[in-house]
């Protein structure tokens, strides 16, 4: 009996010590991620939860709240500025993610080589990225304009047009003009993304590939694109999502004219916020957006799924 207890004194403290060692490593691993913690806690979760509660009130911008719950949400469905903007909103957002993909991976195709130069052009092609999406809108909006802008001039030095260009006047012209900013603006960031999927192919299944006499086509169809899936699908997600949450380019281009024919979803619920005053309706509009955006994203990750088995 002795024994034991004594073979138990000496066993016990050991076999405890691993259990202390991995407790130790837990709370340490928590007090390193607690400063992240924080901040998404800080920075996301409070406002999402205050955005939350705020959709379910009536929140003037100046006075006090209350609760009406569900009066906001089924106000959206006769928010014509709203109902309007979404289709706006869905054929900004295809029209540009397909412009994005085709250009981006045109892109990335042509400065995929190393030959001498190529980091000029490379470069050259991500530089716009770098400036702020705002700043962008502003260049544009002094470019566009037929005051002082160049564009004009220029149009009108080629023969192309007579008098004043119309970049910003008609609806679909305005339409086109922030396309064509938001391409300039974000073509290079999404080519950097996929030069890094094209640079990830393994150099031998091109070498193969060529060895079978595949041609330039056959070899973007059947290897490149197939390989370049993840990568697509990055891009196809940052697209969609951006797009959707369209602001700044036509806010400041257009003001989302003329006559309301450029709103984005975005716009509508800062007109409901900062012009209407209803702080409620608009948190109201960020949900519905959100919960959107959401399944939209899920979806897309779950259509183009690798579903080959592993």
């Amino acid at each position: 009996m002795a024994s034991s207890t004594v073979a138990a004194a000496r066993v016990g403290p050991a076999s405890r010590g691993p259990a202390r060692r991995a407790r130790r490593e837990a709370t340490s691993g928590l007090l390193f991620a607690l400063p992240a913690i924080l901040f998404v806690v800080i920075l996301f979760v409070v406002p999402l939860v205050l955005a939350a509660w705020m959709s379910l009130n009536d929140w003037p911008l100046i006075g006090s709240p209350a609760f009406n719950a569900p009066d906001n949400y089924v106000a959206i469905s006769e928010n014509q500025l709203f109902l309007s903007s979404i289709w706006f909103t869905i054929k900004y957002t295809a029209i540009v993610t397909v412009i994005f993909l085709v250009i981006s991976l045109a892109l990335a195709l042509l400065v995929q080589s190393t030959r001498p130069g190529i980091g000029f052009f490379r470069t050259a092609f991500l530089l716009p990225a770098a400036v702020g999406l705002a700043s962008s809108a502003l260049l544009f909006y002094a470019l566009y304009n037929n005051e002082y802008g160049p564009l004009g001039d220029m149009l009108r030095g080629l023969g192309l047009v007579e008098g004043n260009a119309d970049f910003l006047s008609s609806s679909e012209a305005a339409f086109r003009s922030t396309v064509a900013m938001v391409t300039w603006r974000f073509a290079g960031f999404y080519m950097i993304i996929m030069l890094t999927g094209l640079q990830a192919i393994p150099v031998e299944v091109y070498e193969a590939s060529r060895m079978d006499g595949a041609s330039w086509w056959q070899t973007l169809r059947s290897i490149t694109l197939p390989l370049l899936k993840p990568t697509i699908l990055l891009v196809l997600v940052l697209s969609v999502t951006g797009s959707l949450l369209a602001f700044e380019p036509f806010y400041i281009l257009t003001q989302g004219g003329p006559s309301n024919s450029t709103v984005t979803m975005v716009i509508a619920m800062f007109r409901e916020a900062f012009t209407l005053f209803d702080l409620g309706s608009a948190a109201a509009i960020a949900m519905v957006l959100l919960v959107a955006l959401v399944g939209i994203n899920v979806a897309q990750l779950y259509l183009l799924r690798d579903k080959d088995p592993k």
